[in-house]
């Protein structure tokens, strides 16, 4: 991940065998970010909701939902 300022200059080659390239854009996000395995969060306490929401695994209820037909392979959240 790059963070880019306004003006900034930048050049892209891709190897030989093509590139993908994906760019997202918008303002700057106000106050800290917490990042953990795949979450990100403004706050250390929405991380451990989150951590823990998705080891207890309550794809139809909880705050994750996974695909229908998506169930079967459920990537294990590293421990601390």
């Amino acid at each position: 991940m790059m963070v880019f300022r306004p003006g900034d200059r930048i050049g892209l080659r891709a190897g030989p065998l093509g590139a993908r390239l994906m760019l997202l854009g918008g303002e700057t996000l106000n106050g800290p970010r917490y990042i953990w395995w795949n979450f990100v969060a403004s706050s250390q306490e929405k991380i451990e909701v989150a951590k823990e929401a998705w080891r207890r695994g309550d794809w139809h209820n909880g705050m994750f939902h996974l695909p229908v037909d998506d169930q079967d392979e459920i990537a294990q959240a590293p421990e601390d």
